[in-house]
């Protein structure tokens, strides 16, 4: 089995024109393109971990199945994987209106086989599961594409509370993904805050559904990336409930892709742009949002990758294999470093097989499963 499909992140051209004068020797050039995030198949050997020092998350996006057959979990595990990142739609879960919402029997539900198997093995392999829940059905946005918000939050909160209980030994739960990537998260006019503040309606309604449910399950907002339609920083404050509060979350999303070798003594990017050498940038603008309002999100960054060997239809610019190890390393430690990053998720397990045009090659195994030094690197990260 596959877990879903996603859209890739596009960065814009100014950010993947970025000279990376504080990183190891690199290729790169100009802008990027959009690309469709696959999980595939790979295979790799016995590996030797040491015990985690630090207190963030160690986690992956990946396939859960090797290009033999083989169960990945066993890899994962050997790899010191924490948490496991998958997709579940909620348009292709209930493509038809449940007549009870909250019963995860409904037979309006197609729970998805793969989510079903994730969440059974991990269980067995001592590793979490995180799942990104997004994609409204037509008939709960009044007939739009899935990229639309419900026209009622409580459907999408219903759907959640719903998957709750079906997954009871799931407790981390993304709140949609990439929300100001044009055409993930809609309505998000450009440098508006009706998107934000749309999204911030459902992220609360999201809340106190899974909270209901568990009060040990973690929520995961905001849910933004490098760039987008709308800045990091403006998503931040325009994120408010017509009270003028921020909504609820226990962590903030953000998926920190970069062309600058990860090191938070760089300054800012750029007044819109979040990477990961920006995070304590990120967390201070948290900081400020939240004074007064609870306690503060830690950031859960997704997803992070580097692409090796060549340039591919989501990026221009990338690294050599030994570079790409040296990113796996450096982001690693950045992320266990500070005490507001609650985990950083490595994009991801295995590259796309050349038969593909443009193939995507952020893993840390080639397509055929040979272990690239990046793999070696995640094993020994903190």
């Amino acid at each position: 089995m596959t877990v879903t499909p996603r859209a890739r992140l596009a960065l814009l051209a100014c950010l993947l024109a970025c000279v990376l004068s504080t990183a190891p020797t690199a290729n790169s050039s100009g802008a990027s393109a959009t690309a469709a995030k696959g999980h595939r198949r790979g295979r790799a050997p016995h590996t030797h971990t040491r015990p985690r020092a630090g207190t963030a998350l160690k986690m992956i996006w990946g396939p859960l199945t090797l290009p033999d057959g083989a169960s990945a979990f066993p890899v994962y595990r050997q790899l010191g994987v924490q948490v496991l990142q998958i997709e579940l739609s909620w348009a292709q879960t209930a493509p038809t209106a449940p007549g009870d919402p909250t019963n995860p029997a409904d037979p309006a539900y197609r729970w998805p086989r793969a989510l079903d198997d994730a969440v059974g093995e991990a269980s067995q392999y001592g590793i979490q599961v995180a799942v990104m829940v997004r994609g409204t059905p037509p008939w709960a946005n009044g007939g739009r594409d899935p990229s639309w918000a419900p026209d009622d939050p409580a459907s999408y909160a219903a759907f959640l509370q719903t998957a709750s209980h079906r997954y009871p030994t799931v407790h981390y739960w993304m709140i949609w993904g990439e929300i100001t990537r044009p055409g993930n998260f809609n309505p998000m006019p450009a440098d508006s805050p009706v998107g934000p503040q749309r999204y911030a309606l459902l992220l609360e309604a999201a809340y106190g559904a899974l909270k209901a449910v568990n009060q040990g399950n973690v929520v995961i907002g905001g849910m933004t990336y490098t760039v987008g339609q709308v800045g990091t920083p403006d998503v931040i404050r325009w994120m408010r409930l017509p009270d003028g509060a921020p909504p609820r979350m226990d962590c903030w999303g953000h998926n920190p892709y970069s062309t600058r070798y990860p090191n938070l003594s760089l300054p800012p990017f750029a007044p819109r742009i979040r990477d990961i050498s920006d995070m304590d940038t990120l967390h201070g603008e948290l900081v400020r949002a939240y004074r007064g309002h609870g306690s503060v999100p830690k950031l859960w960054l997704s997803e992070f990758g580097i692409s090796s060997d060549r340039p591919n239809r989501a990026f221009n610019f990338y690294v050599s294999r030994a570079v790409q190890a040296q990113w796996v390393s450096a982001a690693f430690r950045l992320a266990d470093s500070v005490p507001y990053v609650a985990g950083l998720g490595w994009y991801d397990m295995v590259d796309e097989p050349a038969s593909i045009a443009g193939n995507v090659t952020e893993g840390l195994m080639t397509a055929e499963g040979t272990p690239k030094p990046a793999f070696y690197a995640y094993a020994k990260a903190p």
